[in-house]
């Protein structure tokens, strides 16, 4: 796809990396995002292409910020075709325990961050007509976990939205997905006690967590003509944890 721009949040490690990578080698332009810009800039280097790509160092909750840079991507490159929204925290806590501070920033960054990209981005799309908008979500976001009600709120969030943008857009050529992974080896997980990960690995019926390529090629598949018919849907990536 050498004439597609795509835009990628939280790019700078984990499932963003990896589906930066992915759309890298099918000789995608890309322009990744994250709140660590030096990091970016060591990354790209290392991507095919890497002369074609654009990296900002952004707050994806700062709605001015994000409107200003998207604005910079299209005096660049002229167009924005697809729009990865994978930026996401957790502020784990039980809800008793919750400080507001632990919600705001969590739905901030994970929900409002979503809002403040497709909400910039639709315009130049629509123009288009065509674009295709994948948002990271969770599989705590459709069964819920004890100590996440700010995350599975925020991730719920996102399939609501999502599905509410892919039937105002639809006519104008413009997919809206949602991925929805369970367990993904990320420095997320590796927080987690060694007992703790292999009981979960027990429940889940493949028997192990996903890696971030799992998910990056969930993402090539649905920015490629292969999906031009799927729009609103919610794919569960959770090696059967979540059936």
């Amino acid at each position: 796809m050498p004439d597609k721009v795509g835009v990628i949040t939280g790019a700078s490690r984990g499932i963003g990396l990896a589906i930066a990578k992915k759309l890298a080698d099918n000789n995608i332009s890309l322009v990744l995002i994250s709140r660590n810009e030096d990091k970016l800039k060591e990354i790209v280097k290392e991507l095919k292409n890497s002369e074609n790509h654009l990296v900002y160092g952004v707050d994806v909750s700062d709605f001015k910020s994000v409107g200003a840079i998207l604005k910079d991507v299209i005096e660049k490159k002229g167009q924005i075709d697809f729009l990865i929204n994978n930026a996401g925290i957790t502020k784990d806590t039980l809800l008793l325990r919750m400080r507001e501070e632990d919600w705001d920033s969590v739905i901030n960054i994970n929900l409002k961050g979503v809002f403040n990209f497709v909400k910039h981005t639709i315009p130049y799309m629509a123009k288009k007509r065509y674009g295709k908008i994948i948002n990271i979500s969770s599989i705590v976001g459709l069964m819920g976990n004890p100590g996440q009600s700010n995350y599975a709120a925020s991730k719920s969030g996102i399939i609501g939205f999502t599905k509410s943008i892919a039937k105002e857009y639809g006519a104008k050529n413009i997919t809206a997905n949602v991925i929805a992974p369970g367990f993904v080896e990320t420095d997320m997980t590796k927080k987690l006690p060694e007992s703790v990960i292999e009981d979960y690995k027990k429940a889940i019926p493949l028997r192990r967590f996903a890696t971030p390529e799992d998910i990056a090629n969930v993402v090539s598949f649905l920015i490629s003509s292969s999906s031009d018919y799927i729009t609103g849907e919610v794919i569960n990536v959770s090696g059967g944890l979540y059936i």
